[in-house]
């Protein structure tokens, strides 16, 4: 399991900005970085501000709903 305490700050950036893209699957995260949804969650968690988790995670949410109902 990689740790994120032991990631340049360069990477933590592309890592949340991936996050944060509509575009971009925790698979293809994990595929590029190694960091599993949980570890691309935490992070985030600890990244952003407390709304913008929040917000973040609901859009994350709904998307992920909605691609399920339409596969």
């Amino acid at each position: 399991m990689i740790e994120t305490d032991d990631m340049p700050p360069e990477h933590i950036s592309d890592i949340v900005q991936m996050a944060l893209s509509d575009h971009v699957s925790f698979g293809a995260i994990k595929e590029q970085y190694g960091l599993s949804e949980k570890q691309v969650k935490g992070l985030m968690r600890a990244t952003l501000k407390t709304g913008s988790y929040k917000a973040w995670r609901k859009r994350v949410r709904t998307f992920g709903d909605r691609r399920a109902v339409y596969k």
